[in-house]
């Protein structure tokens, strides 16, 4: 049986997650970023997290040249930050506050915390490439922030009801 595409996704909107920006440093010592929903912790012995990229993304090559990998949760108050990492062709970086971790990873300021890691594998599914890594360091620096939270396609946040949430 054939499976609608768009009904699918809708279904999976029906999975509240928290939003992350994840960067990368290139070699050349560029940086890339994107807005993601995809990541997960796997594994604490060793430290390894996952995230997913689809296969159509324009930055995907540098991801996968990439030194060194910053995982950004956002806070409530992210949500244009969100939108921003998340518009292909936009200057992503332009009046974005940041500075780099200890592995070079950019690190986006007022997050809800940040991962550094490095590619331990890739693997390709389906329509997507995953990306596990293992976690280099980890800070929590907004830690007292509500977290920005995507559900059925609008950015909430924990407290916020659901009917309330405002659109992406």
């Amino acid at each position: 049986m054939a499976m609608d595409a768009r009904e699918l996704r809708n279904l999976f909107g029906h999975f509240a997650t928290g939003v992350a920006v994840v960067t990368a440093k290139l070699p050349d010592g560029n940086k890339v970023g994107v807005t993601i929903s995809s990541f997960n912790s796997i594994s604490l012995e060793p430290e390894l997290v996952m995230f997913s990229l689809t296969n159509t993304l324009l930055s995907l090559p540098a991801f996968e040249s990439a030194v060194s990998y910053g995982i950004n949760f956002l806070a409530a108050d992210q949500q244009e930050v969100s939108r921003r990492f998340a518009v292909k062709g936009e200057d992503k970086w332009a009046d974005t506050a940041m500075r780099h971790g200890e592995s070079g990873a950019p690190l986006l300021d007022g997050a809800l915390a940040h991962i550094e890691c490095s590619l331990h594998q890739r693997v390709e599914a389906g329509d997507h490439v995953i990306f596990i890594c293992r976690v280099i360091s980890f800070a929590t620096p907004g830690a007292t922030k509500e977290p920005l939270v995507f559900f059925k396609g609008r950015y909430c946040g924990i407290e916020t009801p659901a009917p309330l949430c405002q659109s992406a």
